[in-house]
């Protein structure tokens, strides 16, 4: 039989089954009761010929007694530990709130809350966990420093503590009660601690703004694609979508898109400047989320998905397979995957990469390699491409 358990990492109910090393316990619990029955009735029937108690059958009966008590220690002993193994193997382990130093909003926001009606008859759940990352545990000491500040009170300027946690897969964080810094005008003159403290400093890099609207509008390269031409290729329209990869950060995209009633989510950390600031400055939608983390929509609610250098074929395999199935889960069906520039570093690479997307099956409607000097890549050499477009297949 399953037992109900409830994930630490993103607050949804799980089902534990039973595993190998649980039925090993099993039989050998059931092992020791049918030894101790037979003991028992050993010790309790067995008659000697002169049906004469002496000492030496008491002793019998003692010694026998001290076997049961260690084998019920034994069996208590192998549960307990077969309870903590299991939690570490599958993620259900939990914050150990009883280490010292740890921030006491954070005991209180880790309380399990029972329900008040008590077991919920649809799913089984008796309690609420709350939702943070199972990985937190191995950052407890950076964690507490997060959760500690006055309650009611301004919040820490710590951004650079939380995309820090979030990167070390502590994701997602608590809340908190506090209020954010707020600023008496929307701008980006409250930069802190970045190496661009304005608009100018961020729109001299590479990739900066003036860079990325070009390509959208006019193309420099034949992997690049012009939106119109993208969304000319659908008969049904596309009405939202979701942007991908540090190519995103400054949320040009979205802004162009919303110039065709296309809303756009963009997901961005920040990096060299408060991303999400500008994006939101832009009046945009900014996503303040790592691509480890499963994205929190509901299966097939996206006309488009859009890739930019998200996809890094150089990691190993299975871990963009996980990206790119989630990927695939919240784009409809007949909806639009766009791969926009993908780095892919050799043929080899994009060899990797190709193989990988034609197990979903996808209609290419159009697909491009080339190769250009790119300066952020530092190789100072030629380098390899990929630009498609894809249209999501019906599945049975």
């Amino acid at each position: 039989m399953g037992s109900v358990s409830l994930k630490l990492g993103d607050g949804t109910a799980r089902f534990k089954r039973s595993t190998l090393c649980s039925s090993a316990v099993n039989i050998l619990m059931l092992f020791s009761v049918l030894a101790t029955n037979l003991f028992a009735l050993y010790a309790f029937t067995y008659s000697p010929r002169h049906h004469t108690i002496t000492p030496f059958h008491h002793k019998n009966i003692s010694l026998i007694s001290q076997h049961v008590s260690l084998i019920i220690k034994q069996i208590d002993s192998s549960q307990k530990k077969l309870a903590r193994i299991e939690n570490q193997l599958l993620g259900y382990q939990t914050l150990n709130v009883s280490r010292p130093n740890l921030a006491n909003e954070l005991k209180l926001f880790l309380q399990h809350h029972q329900l008040p009606l008590g077991k919920d008859s649809r799913t089984g759940i008796t309690e609420m966990v709350a939702s943070v990352g199972h990985s937190c545990e191995q950052s407890a000491g950076l964690l507490s420093q997060y959760m500690t500040y006055k309650v009611s009170g301004p919040c820490p300027d710590d951004w650079s503590l939380a995309q820090k946690l979030i990167l070390r897969g502590c994701e997602p964080l608590p809340r908190r009660r506090c209020f954010a810094k707020t600023v008496s005008k929307v701008g980006l003159s409250t930069w802190s601690s970045l190496g661009c403290k304005n608009i100018n400093c961020l729109n001299k890099k590479p990739n900066g703004f003036a860079f990325d609207r070009q390509k959208y509008v006019k193309a420099t390269s034949k992997n690049d694609f012009l939106i119109d031409d993208v969304l000319a290729m659908v008969n049904n329209g596309i009405r939202i979508g979701f942007d991908i990869g540090t190519g995103s950060k400054t949320g040009t995209f979205a802004a162009l898109m919303a110039e065709k009633n296309v809303t756009i989510i963009t997901n961005t950390l920040n990096v060299d400047a408060l991303d999400s600031d500008f994006i939101a400055a832009r009046g945009v939608f900014p996503l303040f989320l790592s691509l480890d983390h499963r994205f929190p929509f509901y299966d097939n609610v996206f006309d488009l998905v859009h890739v930019t250098s998200g996809l890094d074929v150089g990691t190993k395999p299975e871990k963009l397979e996980f990206l790119m199935f989630d990927a695939d889960r919240i784009l409809r069906v007949g909806g639009l995957f766009w791969l926009d520039n993908i780095h892919c570093g050799d043929d080899e690479k994009k060899r990797t990469l190709t193989r990988l997307i034609e197990k979903f099956g996808y209609k290419k409607l159009k697909w491009v390699v080339g190769q250009k000097m790119d300066g952020a890549v530092g190789s100072g050499k030629h380098e390899v491409y990929l630009s498609a477009v894809l249209q999501k297949p019906m599945r049975i």
